[in-house]
């Protein structure tokens, strides 16, 4: 059986490398081809300007900076992308209330999920 992320190449953008790191191992475990990643706006934005995404996973906040930008970066090229927060309001700007949300610290099987519907859109 295919795994779910056989042959994807997805962006993590996220801040705290603890956080990423364990990101990176559940994504390994669902057979992601290529993770990178972006602590930083400003990174993220270059690498979505740069490469072609399958699928990303944005952090809400960055260094105390919502991540808005990366977002529509992301939107304007057509890649789907899953929120990841430790807040616990759903801080969500309009036109993006209707992405899915993992609240940190989340499971592998909550990623697996979210990623499935993500992925089957």
């Amino acid at each position: 059986m295919d795994k779910l992320l056989s042959g994807r190449r997805i962006l993590v953008v996220e801040d705290e490398i603890l956080v990423l790191m364990m990101i990176e191992d559940m994504l390994g475990d669902l057979g992601c081809e290529s993770v990178t990643s972006a602590a930083t706006i400003e990174k993220a934005i270059a690498l979505i300007e740069a490469q072609v995404f399958d699928a990303a996973m944005l952090d809400m906040n960055l260094d105390g900076d919502d991540s808005n930008a990366v977002a529509d970066a992301l939107a304007e090229r057509g890649v789907p992308f899953i929120y990841s927060t430790g807040n616990s309001g759903r801080d969500m700007r309009e036109g993006f209330s209707s992405r899915a949300v993992l609240r940190k610290p989340f499971s592998f099987d909550e990623l697996s999920s979210k990623l499935e519907r993500l992925l089957s859109r």
